[in-house]
């Protein structure tokens, strides 16, 4: 390292001179000034109970201490670098659920000019679990009947359901299956055998985008979609057991 570089030193603020940059707009809100992080181009603003604003003023005081050293960003640099993007509008906001994330905040949401030929799509911004789905699954098992059984349960979901890079799930496919499946969404799978009709009325769309174009995604996307020998490849599933 030359002499020049090593001589030049990050000065760190401590937590009191971060926290100058922090407003307070009312009882659940609050406002990031711009400077809190390098090129801002709005200000931020989150909305926090008393809970949540004790743990993200928290992770802040972390982070200071730690030196910037080790983990996530705390989820109001996210906001503050997420305020720092071309073409952002508005403010970089936290929603009440805010905590910190990869890129953007989890919880985060910014508006971008689409006017503007530097504003950008960011991944982080849109989800990178893109078009991710949640569904509930109603039983008519009670928890009594359930509980001595939770941790086989669990076991046995995990058995059946692929998770994770790389894993595979059980339905045999072809890429003419895959296109079938991008263009008809739900009525695929159940003209395959894979549902019943009345779970379309649970899905949004009704399972299924009539601009679907299967041509539309590149080849080497849709094989990220199958295995070697010729099987759905699952990216990522989440299953949780509760009781209500």
């Amino acid at each position: 390292m030359s002499e020049t570089m090593s001589s030049v030193k990050v000065k760190r603020r401590s937590y009191e001179e971060e926290m100058s940059y922090l407003s307070r707009i009312d009882a659940t809100s609050w406002e990031i000034g711009q400077g809190f992080v390098e090129n801002m181009k709005v200000p931020g603003r989150f909305y926090v109970d008393s809970a949540l604003e004790n743990l993200v003023f928290d992770e802040l005081n972390q982070h200071v201490n730690s030196g910037g050293y080790g983990g996530f960003l705390p989820a109001l640099k996210q906001i503050a670098n997420v305020a720092a993007l071309p073409g952002i509008v508005g403010a970089s906001i936290g929603l009440p659920d805010i905590h910190s994330g990869y890129g953007f905040a989890i919880g985060n949401v910014a508006a971008f000019d689409t006017s503007n030929p530097e504003a950008i799509v960011s991944p982080g911004g849109v989800g990178f679990d893109i078009n991710c789905g949640v569904r509930v699954l109603r039983t008519n098992l009670t928890e009594k009947e359930v509980g001595p059984l939770r941790e086989q349960l669990a076991q046995s979901l995990f058995d059946h359901i692929p998770v994770g890079v790389g894993s595979r799930g059980v339905i045999p496919t072809s890429e003419a299956n895959l296109d079938a499946a991008l263009e008809m969404g739900m009525d695929w799978s159940l003209r395959e055998g894979y549902s019943w009709a009345e779970d379309k009325e649970r899905c949004e769309e009704y399972g299924r985008m009539l601009q679907a174009n299967p041509a539309k995604v590149s080849r080497r996307a849709k094989k990220t979609r199958t295995s070697p020998d010729g099987y759905f490849r699952c990216w990522q599933s989440l299953c949780r057991n509760s009781s209500c």
